[in-house]
């Protein structure tokens, strides 16, 4: 454990590089361990309401969000590391209060616990490896981050479905998985202080627009170095990318939207695999043991992009987003028109590997909307929120349309037919707008 690890500014020891690793195994299992039991929650708790069933399935997901947000605030202000252990303890202990849960109203309030507490660790677990590595080496890092947290999912989905035929308890027992980041994040100060100092105190408003500029200095990390005053004769700040536009809180405004709205849209187009294939495969008479098949390979491709992303950036380096669009769009369609079993494994594995690489590169794009180096976390944080928002948007947006142009709902592939019309539209804005920054692939990157 004396090997040491580059992070293209020092290095730290692989123990602390595994102890930030360790936090992404807890990061998207909120709700895993209720899906087993909402068909049976009748049995478990007799006089159950759908609006019950309703508040433990979205509640969670909703509690999430804002402490993202609150997370990526008070990593400006407070210890990182102490974030992390407060958080871990909230998850933990959620994870235990599940085994006293006596009712449905318990199991509401754990649920919320848990969401609070994994909302206030998600932006940690991509906001530690922002602040320690740069360049190549974070975007390398960002990979292996969300390769082993859909992995994790993947094994924890099996895990799952195992212990779902023993006592209803039994899938609980996912929860305690954020013990193993806790035991370890003694380890965590290993991390170089200077990479998680706080944000500095705010600049004198009355300074110059010269002095402002050489403050911000360079975005850490980013590709191709520091924003730079305007040529002369015009007014502003440029980078890389060209005008930056406005800048607001240390936030460059319109990069900031973009990327927001790239991620929520990506969230939506790929999260229909997991909500709407099973009514699909129901609908063509294939059986439920299928139906956690194709699941499973659904997010078994999303960790698999993770662990090679620097080899299959440095294949397709520009058109990387490109092709992760059209691949992406060829798995939905796949879905539409062909519904053998064999296929539309294929085609889950398609959306998935898509999505796979999207999700890192988004990440690796997040820390570059900020002129301040220390505001990264932050971020992550709003970014990260747009999925979650995505996740309980999803169904209402299907929902919506599908009122409007399948009103009698008849069509059974209507999520997957809207969603490859919507791809194929973003998959042209990719391909017009792909030296723009949010789906520029920077040579620094390979």
């Amino acid at each position: 454990m004396n090997m040491r690890i580059n992070t293209g500014k020092g290095t730290i020891s692989l123990i602390t590089l595994i102890a930030i690793w360790s936090i992404s195994l807890t990061v998207n299992l909120p709700g895993l361990a209720i899906t087993p039991m909402l068909g049976n929650l009748d049995k478990i708790f007799p006089h159950t309401s759908e609006l019950e069933i309703q508040l433990l399935t979205v509640l969670p997901n909703l509690f999430i969000i804002p402490f993202v947000l609150l997370s990526g605030r008070l990593s400006l202000s407070k210890s990182k590391v102490r974030i992390v252990v407060v958080a871990l303890a909230i998850y933990l202990g959620s994870g235990l209060l599940y085994f006293f849960a006596r009712n449905m109203v318990d199991l509401i309030v754990i649920s919320c616990l848990l969401g609070i507490g994994c909302g206030l660790l998600i932006p940690l677990a991509a906001g530690l490896l922002a602040d320690t590595f740069v360049g190549k080496y974070r975007m390398r890092q960002l990979g292996i981050k969300s390769g082993i947290s859909n992995m994790a999912l993947v094994v924890a989905t099996f895990v799952v479905g195992w212990l779902s035929h023993g006592n209803w308890r039994l899938p609980f027992l996912v929860y305690l998985i954020p013990a193993i980041p806790l035991v370890l994040s003694v380890f965590l100060r290993g991390i170089p202080k200077a990479d998680l100092a706080p944000a500095p105190a705010a600049p004198d408003p009355k300074m110059k627009a010269s002095a402002k500029a050489a403050a911000k200095a360079a975005i850490a990390g980013s590709p191709a170095g520091a924003i730079r005053t305007a040529p002369p004769g015009s007014a502003g700040l440029y980078d890389q990318y060209g005008y930056i536009g406005k800048v607001r809180g240390g936030f460059i405004l319109s990069r900031t939207w973009s990327l927001i709205a790239v991620y929520f849209f990506v969230c939506y187009a790929t999260v229909i695999v997991s909500y709407y294939t099973p009514f699909l495969m129901q609908s063509e008479g294939l059986d439920d043991s299928d139906v956690g098949t194709v699941t499973a390979i659904f997010f078994l491709a999303v960790f698999l992009p993770g662990f090679i992303l620097p080899y299959i950036i440095k294949t397709l380096r520009q058109a990387t987003l490109v092709v992760s669009s059209v691949v992406m769009i060829a798995g939905i369609v796949l879905m539409v028109v062909c519904h053998r079993f064999g296929l539309m494994c294929m085609a889950a594995s398609l959306v998935g590997f898509g999505y796979g690489v999207f999700q890192p590169v988004i990440y690796d794009k997040a820390t570059q909307i900020v002129t301040d180096p220390a505001k990264a976390t932050l971020a992550l944080a709003i970014v990260l929120a747009a999925n979650y928002i995505s996740i309980s948007a999803t169904p209402f947006i299907v929902d919506f349309f599908r009122n409007i142009f399948d009103p009698h709902h008849l069509n059974n592939a209507f999520a997957f037919e809207f969603n490859a019309i919507l791809l194929a539209a973003f998959t042209v804005i990719v391909i017009v707008l792909r030296k723009s920054f949010v789906f520029r692939i920077d040579k620094s990157y390979y």
